[in-house]
C-alpha cells in the first residue's frame, strides 16, 4: 500500500470475516476507524477499533468519511463496490493515490452461480434505487435478468409490474442473503407470487416468459409506445431523424419543441450512458413528456418547460440538437451563437415558411436537405388507395 493511501474500500459478503482475503483482513487489523452500514458492521463483531454507522441517505455519509482523511479508515460495502455499489460515489471525491479496494464476489456472480446462468449472457440491473419500469426495454421471452432490489415489497412490485406488462408467466428466483448462513432461494411465477418475509439483501433472477409487447431494439418505435396529442414526430420520420442525429455512447441531446418527447426518449434508449434534455413550452405537453419517460424508467431525461430561444438548457453542452417545434430564425441564430463547433443539428419543417427558412440556412451553412414524403394505403370504397401525409423537410448539418 502506498504511503498516501488512507482509505480501504472493503467489499463484504454475507459470510463476513470468513470470506475476506488476507489483504482485507490486514486492512481491518490495522484500521483506526471502520465505517459502514449497520448490517455490515454486524457481520464483523470482532472489529476492535472505533466504528461509525453510515447514515441514511447514503450521500450524507461522504462528508463524514472525508472528515477522517489521513487516518487509516476502512469503508465497508456490499460485494463488489464498483458494480452497482458505493465505490464510485466515494472515490469521485478522492485522488487515485488515496484509496485501495478489496472487492468480494458480487451478488450477480453469486446469483449466476446458484442458477447456473452464464453471467455474460444475463442482463444485470440495479433496481434498489431505480424505478421498476427500467425493466421494460429488457422484457422479451427467453431473456434472463438479474435485478438487485431493495426488499420484499420491491419484489412484490416487480412481480406485479411483470404481470401488468403481459409477462406474468416469467419465473422469479428470489435469492436472499447470498453467500452467507441465511442464504435462501425460492421460486415463483410473477402472476402467482405470494412469497412472504423476503429479507434484505435480495436479488431476483427473472426468466422472462409471456406474451407481452416487446420493445424493439431499432429506432423508430411505433407511435403507440408514446402518449401524445398528435404532436409527435411520427415513426418513419423519427427513425430518419435519429439516424441523422447519430447518437453515440455518453452523448447529450437537446430536443427542442419536444412534443411527446419521443426523440429524446429514443435517444436515451440507444445507450444507458446517454443524456437528454427536452425543451417544451406547453406545460401539459411537458408533463406528458415526463410521463412517457417514466414509462421506460428513464429518470435521466431533464425537462425544461420554456420556449426556446428565450430559455435554452444549462449544464453540459450538447453533442446533438433536434428541433421538432418552434423553428425560427431567432432560434437558429441563438443556437449558432451558443453551440460548440462539431455539434450535430437536425431540424424538421412542415410549413412552407419553415421550409423556406431551412432552405435559406442550408444555402448559408451547408449540410443535407431531405424532403420526406410518405403515403399509406387506406380503404377507398371496396378497394384501397394512397393517402399522402404532409411532407416533412429535414435539414441536418454539423456546426
Amino acid at each position: 500500500m502506498g504511503s498516501s493511501v488512507w482509505l480501504t474500500i472493503l467489499g463484504l459478503g454475507e459470510d463476513g470475516a470468513e470470506g475476506l482475503s488476507a489483504a482485507a483482513r490486514r486492512a481491518l487489523a490495522e484500521a483506526e476507524l471502520v465505517i459502514g452500514p449497520a448490517r455490515h458492521l454486524a457481520l464483523l463483531p470482532s472489529v476492535s477499533c472505533p466504528t461509525i454507522e453510515w447514515p441514511v441517505p447514503f450521500a450524507d455519509g461522504i462528508a463524514r468519511l472525508l472528515e477522517h482523511r489521513g487516518r487509516r479508515v476502512v469503508m465497508l460495502a456490499s460485494g463488489d463496490p464498483f458494480w452497482f455499489g458505493a465505490g464510485t460515489s466515494v472515490t469521485r471525491h478522492l485522488a487515485r493515490e488515496e484509496w485501495v479496494a478489496h472487492p468480494a464476489p458480487s451478488t450477480f456472480s453469486l446469483a449466476a452461480a446458484r442458477l447456473s446462468w452464464p453471467l455474460q449472457d444475463v442482463r444485470c440491473l440495479g433496481l434498489h434505487a431505480a424505478p421498476v419500469e427500467r425493466l421494460l426495454p429488457e422484457l422479451a421471452p427467453g431473456q434472463r435478468i438479474l435485478a438487485l432490489v431493495r426488499d420484499g415489497t420491491a419484489v412484490m412490485a416487480l412481480a406485479e409490474y411483470l404481470t401488468m406488462q403481459g409477462f406474468g408467466a416469467s419465473t422469479l428466483h428470489v435469492l436472499e442473503s447470498l453467500g452467507g448462513p441465511r442464504e435462501y432461494v425460492r421460486v415463483s411465477t410473477a402472476d402467482s407470487f405470494n412469497l412472504t418475509n423476503v429479507a434484505h439483501p435480495v436479488a431476483v433472477g427473472i426468466a422472462c416468459a409471456g406474451e407481452g409487447l416487446v420493445l424493439p431494439l431499432s429506432t423508430g418505435r411505433a407511435d403507440d409506445w408514446f402518449a401524445h396529442d398528435g404532436q409527435i414526430t411520427k415513426r418513419p420520420v423519427r427513425a430518419l431523424a435519429l439516424s441523422a442525429l447519430a447518437p453515440s455512447p455518453g452523448e447529450r441531446l437537446w430536443d427542442i419543441g419536444a412534443g411527446s418527447g419521443s426523440i429524446a426518449i429514443e435517444w436515451l434508449l440507444t445507450h444507458p450512458a446517454n443524456q437528454a434534455c427536452a425543451v417544451e413550452a406547453d406545460p401539459v405537453r411537458a408533463a406528458r413528456v415526463r410521463a412517457n419517460a417514466s414509462t421506460f424508467g428513464l429518470d435521466r431525461l431533464e425537462i425544461v418547460t420554456a420556449r426556446a430561444p428565450g430559455q435554452l438548457p444549462g449544464g453540459p453542452a450538447p453533442n446533438a440538437v433536434f428541433i421538432g417545434g418552434g423553428l425560427s430564425e431567432a432560434l437558429l441564430d441563438a443556437l449558432w451563437t451558443r453551440l460548440s463547433v462539431g455539434t450535430r443539428l437536425v431540424a424538421n419543417a412542415v410549413t412552407l415558411e419553415s421550409e423556406a427558412l431551412l432552405a435559406r440556412w442550408h444555402a448559408l451553412k451547408g449540410g443535407e436537405l431531405l424532403r420526406i414524403e410518405l403515403a399509406e394505403a387506406v380503404p377507398l370504397g371496396t378497394r384501397h388507395g394512397w393517402r399522402s401525409r404532409y411532407p416533412v423537410v429535414q435539414w441536418s448539418t454539423v456546426l
